[in-house]
Parts: C-alpha cells; sequence; structure tokens
C-alpha cells in the first residue's frame, strides 16, 4: 500500500476507523468523508500518529444529501491526482422514517444513494489509477430482505430494520452491476458483510432499537475483528483480480438469491442513476 491513496467514508469511528489506521500503517495516505468535526480532527491525529508524513486529509459532509454528496465528491476528484481505493462505508439505522430535503428517506439516502453518488463521480479518478478498487460495506442483514423499486422510499410500511436490510440488499445488487460496468476497466468492486460488531452504529437511531443493539453489542465481535475484511479488500494481492463478489471473514461467500439477481441489480442501477441526477 505505499504510495496508495485510499477514499474513505464512515471512517472516524468503528470498523472504518480501524480499517482506515491499519492501511495507513501499511503506508497508506488517507482521505476521510467525515460528518462531525470533532471526530474527523480526531481520527486525523491519530492516522498522523500511526503513519506520519503522508499528508492523510479529511473532508467534511453531510451524506444523507445529495448536494452535499456531490459537492465533497467533486472536491477530493479535484484535489487528488490518483485514487487507488474507494472505500464505501458509512451507514446508519433509523428507528423512525424521516425524509431528507431532496425526499429520499435518510436510510436509503445514506447507505445506498451515498455509495452510488461518490462512486459515480469518483470513478474517473479510478480509472486513471488502474489498478484501483471500489470496497463496499453491505451485511448479512440484506438476508430476508426484498427490494420494491416501486417504494425505494419505504412509503408503504416502514420498519427500521427492514429498511436497514433492504440498504444493504441494494449495496450488493449495486455492487454487482458496478463489477459488470467495469469489467476490463483494471478497476474492481467488492463487498462484505464485517460481523455484528460492537461501534457506535444504531445508538442514535431512537426509540426501542438503541437499548436493543446496545444489548445485542454485549455479544458482538471487536471493531478490530471487523475491519479485517475491509482491509482485506482493499490491499492483498489475492483479490486483485476478483470483482462483484460478497465476502465474509475475507472469504467469497453467497448471498441471498435476491441479492444475485442481476436483472434487479441493472434496474435499480437506472432508478438510483434518475435520482441522483447522474448518467
Amino acid at each position: 500500500m505505499q504510495g496508495k491513496t485510499i477514499v474513505i467514508t464512515g471512517g472516524t469511528s468503528g470498523i472504518g476507523e480501524v480499517a482506515a489506521l491499519k492501511l495507513a500503517a501499511m503506508g497508506a495516505r488517507i482521505v476521510l468523508v467525515a460528518r462531525s468535526r470533532t471526530r474527523g480532527e480526531a481520527t486525523l491525529a491519530r492516522l498522523e500518529k500511526a503513519a506520519p508524513g503522508l499528508s492523510h486529509k479529511v473532508h467534511y459532509a453531510d451524506l444523507s444529501l445529495l448536494a452535499e454528496m456531490k459537492r465533497v465528491a467533486t472536491a477530493i476528484a479535484a484535489a487528488e491526482p490518483r485514487i487507488d481505493v474507494l472505500i464505501n462505508n458509512a451507514g446508519a439505522l433509523f428507528n423512525h422514517r424521516r425524509v431528507t430535503a431532496d425526499g429520499l428517506e435518510y436510510t436509503f439516502a445514506t447507505n445506498h444513494m451515498a455509495y452510488f453518488v461518490m462512486t459515480a463521480l469518483l470513478r474517473e479518478r479510478l480509472l486513471a489509477s488502474a489498478p484501483a478498487r471500489i470496497v463496499n460495506t453491505a451485511s448479512a442483514a440484506h438476508e430476508g430482505a426484498k427490494l420494491d423499486l416501486d417504494d425505494l422510499q419505504s412509503e408503504k410500511n416502514f420498519l427500521g430494520f427492514r429498511v436497514y436490510g433492504t440498504s444493504k440488499l441494494c449495496n450488493i445488487l449495486f455492487t454487482r452491476e458496478l463489477a459488470r460496468r467495469l469489467q476490463g476497466t483494471g478497476v474492481t468492486a467488492n463487498c462484505l458483510h464485517p460481523g455484528f460488531v460492537a461501534t457506535r452504529f444504531a445508538d442514535q437511531s431512537g426509540g426501542l432499537v438503541a437499548p436493543l443493539v446496545r444489548i445485542a453489542k454485549l455479544f458482538a465481535i471487536s471493531p478490530e475483528q471487523g475491519a479485517k475484511t475491509i482491509v482485506y479488500l482493499a490491499s492483498s494481492p489475492q483479490v486483485a483480480q476478483t470483482s462483484g463478489v460478497y465476502f465474509i471473514r475475507s472469504r467469497p461467500a453467497e448471498p441471498s438469491e435476491t441479492a444475485r439477481d442481476d436483472r434487479l441489480a441493472g434496474q435499480l442501477w437506472e432508478k438510483t442513476a434518475a435520482l441522483a441526477g447522474i448518467e
């Protein structure tokens, strides 16, 4: 990873921060996308301490808003002459349905739209830096999830965990279609289930979700364990030619039947591109 530049969203806490620190220690320069300035500055300080002299950087944006996604991705593309790895890791779970200023349900916007927009606007940098990699954090929560293309904003029936699972299904479908579109370019795209990890995740979700998740975290794995597959997909020579695959514990795994529906993946791509205003 010496001399490589990695862009990572959701890299200021939990598995994202651990992965950023591990990859920096391997020689990579880290470009963070953060929402909180407090956490952003704290992680930047940790990066400088762990791997000094690499000019790590942090950009700030609210990745639930289309304008913010586009602004920060455009800024990164302008500032970085090359991007070797893009790690889409930011995610959230909400107990109550809320809609962004764009009319998008928050879970869908943060967990899926941000992956799509960041990737689309950094695509040219990744292509120019090939061989390059895209790593998307998905989840086993996608199992059992269904995708209603006519109700992507969950207006008909909102349940926090169900909507989260659907967003993770979207991550896998997006990865499959992205890999198909990137064939022959030297840029790969893979996704992963990190495991159920004891992090800040869902602490601010509200309702009964937060206390239930806090109890469940007593039995969760550590962020260090959860970050291993991210680091593996971002750096290992063993997956240099692998694309469009879902990983668990650094090994290929088979996602749900719905997550393997390539026709659905293509339809989701078209719907997402229209919502994002990106061709």
